[in-house]
């Protein structure tokens, strides 16, 4: 990491079909090996699933899962006179964004059998309905945050 720059932060453009940047990130997130379009693909078509399976729009349903996924506290290592605390902090909103496309992916990518269409699509209807994988990682990140608020006047 540069000492002397800031890293620039890039702007992504908003995504063909729904004209939204979050899109565009969760897309830029799920690709491998820049084979964009088959990201696309695999996203565009879980939606599509999404909508087959539960009637509801599938961007509404990929936002709500969003915003139940998104984390407000995470705890962070201090390292204080040869100890180290886990120190509740609050997330800045552009990490809470890539926090959750990272749960969602991963958790998304962990589940079993089926392709990557569906296993999406059944993560996003799980994180909507405030279940699945992604969620517990949030509730996990709340509970070590709750058990070191004792720590918290060490924040820096």
């Amino acid at each position: 990491m540069s000492r002397k720059h800031r890293a620039q932060i890039r702007e992504v453009l908003p995504d063909p079909v729904h004209n939204d940047l979050v899109v565009t990130r969760f897309v830029n997130n799920l690709m491998y090996d820049g084979k964009k379009s088959v990201a696309e693909k695999i996203f565009y078509d879980a939606l599509n699933l999404v909508e087959n399976k539960i009637n509801e729009d599938g961007i509404k349903v990929f936002k709500k899962a969003m915003s139940n996924v998104k984390p407000s506290v995470e705890v962070k290592s201090r390292r204080i006179g040869g100890a180290t605390y886990q120190v509740p902090v609050e997330v800045r909103p552009n990490r809470r964004q890539s926090l959750a496309i990272r749960w969602l992916r991963d958790y998304a990518r962990n589940r079993n059998g089926k392709s990557m269409t569906e296993k999406l699509a059944d993560e996003m209807i799980d994180a909507a309905n405030n279940r699945g994988g992604a969620i517990k990682k949030k509730e996990d990140v709340y509970k070590m945050a709750e058990a070191n608020k004792a720590f918290a006047h060490l924040r820096w």
